[in-house]
């Protein structure tokens, strides 16, 4: 009897440890756990790369909607709100001792339950990475048709659709780097392009001087275009603070001890990626605007015509610079695309596996941006619709539900403050967004 009894429990134990060993296998298979050596300043230009992106060019026509006293007013509010649901982010991701949430739904299951954690999470995670690789695949491939006519404007004109195609032929071999570490040499170069044609754009608009018939007041001749526009702006805005994504992915990537918490150093980098934010959003927002007025393009770089080699060499940088972000947010999708592969339908982790899925995943992400280049209106949308939750609100109403504060207390306040704008700004700059698509869809020629 005693040696049955025996035999079970070291069966038990054996079953046990061998589903441990294989857990613990595909953790260190899957893109955001398998690397865990990262230091304080991978986190500092990850989330450099994943925020400032070509959102930022877009500030000057947002601010051209928005007019100087909102326009200034929601930028230093957007700065303030979004770094402090960053920094409830990275107090979040390890609160419960020995547990670590590596994945934006895993820190949803625990506030909401695992199955309703699970779809308000995922959905709108997906639609941000996805979306936001898509944007970028239309910005480097205009970006790459700016480079090729301002080099040689008398060669014969290129579609933009090529030059989106030549774009996805990088990531057809990038997307097979593993993980978050491996990609710290592209993410580091994206950092520092970034910064530099931030600069660059603001420098060059000082350069250019004020012009002469510039104005300030509204484009729009009606009102209602004025307040649609405003609604849109706001989505503009949205989509240039959204780092918050990736955030949980990026700290999983960083050594943790119980004496040496992975927040320490997370918090540092992000202290220094949201100074380099603050040096690239608001002068390029505010130079642009007050420089060229509300004539200013959707993408400042459109309007800064001269000198033709710094434009050709400012467009190279954004090519580079969106390189790198394509790369911080596509990773997430890939582990969550092979997280159900191997864990649900038990495919076998392997790289022949990595190599199909990641292949289909660029395709599609490249046929849905070649069909739908409209730039502004699609960071509108998509800014609304699913970067205020995930940057402006869920992070609190995660909080309020994990820690409880006192009602009324700063706590309880300043997080029900955040959750009524972020839930005005999810209703409203869709709506601005949608309008703008419309328009343009109008006199816009599939594949042209």
């Amino acid at each position: 009897m005693g040696t049955q009894a025996y035999d079970q429990n070291s069966y038990a134990r054996t079953d046990v440890d061998e589903k441990f060993a294989r857990q613990k296998e595909i953790d260190d298979w899957l893109p955001i756990t398998a690397s865990r050596n990262a230091k304080w300043w991978y986190s500092a230009f990850h989330n450099v790369t994943a925020m400032v992106g070509a959102g930022v060019l877009s500030l000057p026509y947002a601010m051209s909607e928005l007019g100087w006293g909102p326009g200034v007013a929601i930028l230093i509010l957007s700065w303030i709100i979004t770094l402090y649901t960053l920094w409830q982010m990275v107090e979040m991701h390890e609160m419960v001792p020995g547990n670590r949430f590596d994945r934006y739904h895993e820190l949803g299951q625990y506030a909401f339950g695992e199955k309703l954690g699970l779809y308000i999470v995922v959905p709108q995670q997906l639609v941000v990475e996805v979306g936001v690789n898509v944007v970028y695949m239309v910005t480097a491939g205009k970006s790459l048709k700016k480079f090729h006519d301002t080099v040689c404007p008398s060669c014969k004109q290129i579609k933009l659709t090529y030059f989106i195609m030549i774009f996805a032929s990088v990531h057809f071999v990038l997307s097979h780097l593993p993980n978050f570490n491996s990609i710290s040499g592209v993410s580091l170069a994206a950092a520092v392009m970034s910064l530099s044609y931030s600069t660059i754009a603001w420098g060059a608009s000082i350069d250019k001087g004020v012009k002469d018939d510039v104005a300030y007041g509204y484009k729009s001749k009606s009102a209602a275009g004025t307040v649609f526009n405003f609604f849109s702006a706001l989505g503009n805005v949205a989509f240039a603070y959204a780092g918050h994504n990736v955030v949980l992915e990026i700290q999983a990537t960083i050594p943790s001890t119980p004496e040496k918490p992975s927040k320490g150093p997370m918090w540092r980098g992000v202290i220094v990626a949201y100074i380099v934010v603050a040096l690239c959003y608001f002068p390029v927002a505010l130079v642009g605007y007050y420089i060229f007025g509300n004539s200013v393009d959707d993408d400042i770089l459109i309007t800064l015509e001269k000198p033709a080699w710094l434009i050709a060499m400012v467009n190279m940088f954004v090519v580079i610079h969106v390189i790198g972000s394509y790369q911080i947010y596509a990773i997430p999708v890939f582990d969550m695309i092979e997280t159900v592969l191997v864990k649900k339908l038990h495919f076998r982790p392997s790289f022949m596996l990595r190599f199909i899925t990641r292949n289909i995943y660029v395709a599609f992400v490249m046929f849905i941006g070649i069909t739908f280049p409209f730039f502004s209106g699609l960071l509108a949308f998509f800014g609304g619709f699913a970067f205020a939750p995930t940057t402006y609100f869920l992070p609190c109403i995660m909080w309020l539900a994990i820690y409880k504060p006192r009602k009324y207390s700063l706590s309880w306040c300043t997080n029900w403050i955040c959750i009524v704008l972020g839930v005005l700004l999810m209703i409203l700059s869709p709506i601005g967004g949608l309008r703008q698509i419309i328009i343009q869809a109008k006199t816009y020629e599939f594949y042209s």
